[in-house]
C-alpha cells in the first residue's frame, strides 16, 4: 500500500478516477449515481487531492503495475471535540481484484495508520446488506444501527445504511 500525499495524489487522480468509475459501474454505493463519467470522477478526486494537501484527508492506494486496484481514505477531524476520531471513507477494490484479501489489507492499513496517529475511534457507514458489511464485521467493527433511505444506490434507488465503529484502544487505554 502506498500513502498518497500532495503531488503523488495529484498524479494518481486519473488512475483513482478509473477505479471509482469501475466501482460505481459494479453497483457499489460510494456516493455516486451510474453511469459515472470519467471526467466527473477525475474532478471529484482532484477535490480530494486538495483535502489531502491541507490535512483533512489521508489516502492510500494499492497498485497492480501502474493501475490503482484499491483505495481507502480517512477523513480527519476538523473540530476540537473530535480530535480522537476519524471516518473511514471510500474503501474501494476494482472488480477484477476482488476476492484476494485486498479490501482487508486496505482496511488494516487505515486502522494501523489511524492508531499510529493517536486516533482511538473510527467510524463509517456502508450500504446495508452490501458485501462490505461482511468485511467490517470480520475485522472487528461494531454495528451501531441502521438509517433507512439514507442514500441512493448507483441505480438511484434509496437504500438504508448501516453505521459501524471500531475502538482502536481500550476506553481506559
Amino acid at each position: 500500500m502506498t500513502r498518497l500525499h500532495g503531488d503523488r495524489l495529484r498524479s494518481a487522480v486519473g488512475a483513482l478516477a478509473d477505479l471509482l468509475v469501475d466501482t460505481v459501474a459494479g453497483g457499489a454505493s460510494v456516493g455516486f449515481l451510474a453511469p459515472l463519467d470519467r471526467d466527473g470522477a477525475v474532478a471529484w478526486w482532484a477535490e480530494r487531492a486538495a483535502a489531502a494537501a491541507d490535512g483533512r484527508l489521508a489516502v492510500w492506494a494499492a497498485y497492480d503495475g501502474d493501475r490503482v486496484v484499491g483505495t481507502v481514505g480517512l477523513a480527519l477531524p476538523d473540530k476540537p471535540n473530535s480530535r480522537h476520531r476519524a471516518e473511514l471513507v471510500k474503501l474501494m477494490v476494482h472488480r477484477d481484484a476482488r476476492g484476494r484479501g485486498l479490501g482487508r489489507r486496505l482496511l488494516a492499513v487505515a486502522e494501523e495508520a489511524a492508531a499510529a496517529d493517536g486516533f482511538t475511534l473510527l467510524h463509517l457507514d456502508t450500504e446495508t446488506g452490501s458485501p462490505a458489511e461482511h468485511l467490517y464485521r470480520g475485522a472487528g467493527w461494531t454495528r451501531a444501527g441502521v438509517i433507512p433511505d439514507y442514500a441512493a444506490a448507483p441505480d438511484g434507488v434509496l437504500r438504508p445504511t448501516t453505521l459501524y465503529y471500531k475502538r482502536l484502544v481500550d476506553a481506559e487505554g
